[in-house]
């Protein structure tokens, strides 16, 4: 039992003479990500329903209230209910490594919105050019990070990109934070190129991490070095899964993998030590379910990386540099798609980030739910979207019906 509600209840806001208490607030947005509804005004028309009264122990706030108040609302305090689920599921032995016993930690930016109309005082400005001239484009962006553990990708944290600040200064504060509240968490940051930066590299090596980053051709020194050694040197053989996410309706055998792996680059001087760089040329061919095609898919990976062969093999480190992935597809596309993470609730930079945070507690507490609490039958008879929808008709399904008028 994860016992989440005195963490819910644990959140606090700046208010001084509150009518509403802040833990009323806090429940009542939770229940509303957790039954996936999606806006403040689809929260409020369930008002009537029993359920507030026992979840509540009182009445629903309106939507203006719960609005307003989650543009006061201590953002620690809404981390702290992410480090707390986090200890328990480690607690409770939720979370176990993979196959190769690394525990590593996905790092990436997402863009929540943007708008030409609307502005607030954390909104980052780009001027984009239209049919109607040169625009004003307002738009939030946030660096996530996320576990990655055996079955399950767990956020940890977010951290919002500032005004005149740039994404890798927003996972700078991120990761110094995330080096504090989870030190034992997680061994190896794995990251897009965007994130082969020095101030990165340097942070996590100073605090006794490893970091795997896709190498692309913001670093052309440490790229051209690499493509010239993989092109003298051959290759090892190996397989991969052929399992892909992103081909739902083509069927493979695997991944033919020609992989070269080599250490001491030290073209990147403003790393502090020798440095290993893997490139997987991946291969497979597919045949369509619509029209029985065969297709071939070719895949050329570069990653560079602090981690020694001795502590990471090339298959485990290829592995790794793809886990990167879980951040999107289990990560920002089921809280986008399925959680209704981008909706901004209330144009505000605190309540933007309060909602996006609290999206990421319940997905969490919902992941733990169905692949921890149900049983393999259960989670076998239902989908995780079907859980989700049984979720909702119990808010519903409390709502008395309206008596009916007596006829004129």
């Amino acid at each position: 039992m994860l016992k989440w509600e005195p963490l819910l209840d644990g959140v606090r806001d700046g208010r001084k003479r509150a009518q509403v208490p802040t833990w009323r607030v806090v429940r009542a947005l939770a229940a509303m990500m957790l039954c996936r509804l999606g806006s403040l005004n689809a929260l409020a028309q369930s008002s009537r329903s029993r359920f507030w009264r026992g979840w509540l122990r009182g009445d629903l706030p309106s939507a203006d209230t719960l609005g307003r108040v989650a543009g006061l609302m201590d953002a620690a305090g809404v981390r702290a209910l992410l480090r707390g689920l986090y200890e328990r599921l480690k607690r409770g032995k939720a979370l176990s490594p993979p196959w190769h016993g690394l525990m590593a930690a996905t790092l990436d930016g997402h863009e929540s919105h943007a708008t030409f109309r609307r502005c607030c005082a954390g909104c980052l400005k780009r001027t984009l050019r239209t049919s109607d001239g040169d625009r004003v484009q307002y738009y939030h962006r946030y660096v996530a990070l996320g576990l990655v553990a055996e079955g399950i990708h767990l956020w940890l944290d977010a951290e919002e990109q500032r005004p005149g600040q740039d994404e890798v200064g927003a996972a700078l504060r991120l990761l110094e934070r995330a080096l504090e509240q989870y030190p034992r968490a997680f061994d190896v940051v794995v990251a897009d190129g965007l994130y082969a930066d020095p101030r990165v590299f340097n942070l996590l090596l100073a605090r006794g991490k490893d970091v795997v980053a896709t190498l692309k051709a913001n670093q052309p020194a440490l790229l051209e070095d690499a493509l010239s050694l993989t092109g003298a040197i051959g290759p090892t053989q190996m397989e991969r899964d052929g399992h892909s996410r992103s081909s739902p309706r083509a069927t493979s055998r695997g991944w033919q993998v020609q992989c070269w792996d080599i250490e001491g680059f030290t073209s990147w001087a403003s790393v502090e030590g020798p440095l290993r760089v893997v490139r997987s040329l991946e291969s497979r061919t597919v045949r369509r379910q619509m029209d029985g095609e065969q297709q071939d898919q070719r895949r050329d990976w570069l990653w560079v990386t602090t981690l020694k062969p001795a502590r990471a093999s090339s298959r485990a480190l290829i592995e790794l540099g793809h886990a990167r992935w879980q951040i999107e597809n289990q990560g920002f596309n089921e809280m986008v798609n399925q959680w209704h993470a981008d909706h901004v609730y209330r144009h505000h930079g605190t309540a933007i980030l309060a909602m996006w945070l609290l999206a990421m507690i319940c997905l969490n507490v919902f992941l733990a739910f169905y692949r921890r609490n149900l049983k393999p039958a259960a989670r076998a008879a239902a989908t995780m979207l079907h859980i989700a929808r049984e979720i909702a008709a119990e808010l519903y399904s409390s709502i008395p019906e309206p008596r009916s008028r007596a006829p004129t």
